[in-house]
């Protein structure tokens, strides 16, 4: 199961999909608000909140445990379900870790989480996507294909799911959350990850190693920014696949 980033939405992952091995049921999800999923109810969910949709999802489907892949945004989202939902979790794996900054609900938004929504507002989806893909990949101008699809999701998000999912960002504390998770972590970060900086992957592991007495996996690709799993595909799905595998192993029989 793949949890996209705060501006972008499932087919983002259609490449790797490409890459997986076909023996996998592989299904990404656009959050709530974000394409054809309606909104959250509340003005300002918070993480909590969108595992509670996830969770309904994959009942919708019939599908019991999986292994789950948050992306930006999406590693809060997913550790959130880890949280919520341990029996359901056959791993969990966090790429391009986004922190969030603890802002309580209601609270005030940090000056650069608000700026997204006034740039948003100011400039429209299109435009808005445009002045921004570039950040999420390391030499844009050599790989002007790559941001050409990053630019096209982030040109789909719905004002209003965005302004949500801004919301809950400024809410999350993926450190603090972690620190309370059960299941090792995976890490997978791009080295020239400008928008989530490597620290935030290392603090977040750090969180969990101090909590749990073991150090989880961080997978480090060279080459990459912060749409890591569309910059460097193959090292990617290399990394999730050996995470997978490991946490898969190392469950206890029966679970």
């Amino acid at each position: 199961m793949f949890l996209h980033g705060i501006g972008s939405n499932a087919t983002s992952f259609a490449p790797i999909f490409e890459l997986l091995p076909p023996r996998f049921s592989l299904i990404a999800w656009n959050a709530p608000g974000y394409s054809g999923s309606a909104p959250m109810a509340m003005d300002w969910p918070l993480a909590t909140d969108y595992a509670d949709r996830l969770a309904q999802m994959l009942d919708g489907l019939d599908l019991g445990q999986v292994h789950i892949v948050g992306h930006s945004l999406g590693t809060l989202i997913a550790t959130a379900f880890a949280l919520r939902f341990p029996e359901r979790l056959l791993s969990l794996t966090l790429a391009a870790a986004a922190n969030g900054y603890g802002v309580p609900r209601g609270g005030v938004l940090p000056e650069g989480v608000g700026n997204r929504l006034t740039e948003l507002a100011r400039l429209g989806p299109a435009a808005f996507a445009h002045a921004r893909a570039g950040n999420l990949v390391h030499e844009p101008a050599s790989h002007p294909d790559i941001v050409a699809r990053v630019e096209a999701a982030m040109a789909q998000v719905n004002p209003d799911g965005y302004a949500q999912a801004v919301r809950m960002l400024a809410s999350g504390d993926l450190p603090g959350d972690l620190a309370r998770v059960a299941a090792r972590p995976g890490f997978i970060v791009g080295l020239q990850d400008r928008v989530t900086p490597i620290a935030q992957t290392r603090a977040a592991a750090r969180a969990w190693e101090a909590a749990r007495g073991l150090r989880p996996t961080i997978t480090e690709i060279d080459q990459a920014g912060h749409a890591v799993y569309l910059q460097r595909p193959g090292a990617f799905c290399s990394a999730l696949l050996a995470h997978m595998g490991l946490a898969t192993a190392s469950k206890p029989e029966g679970t």
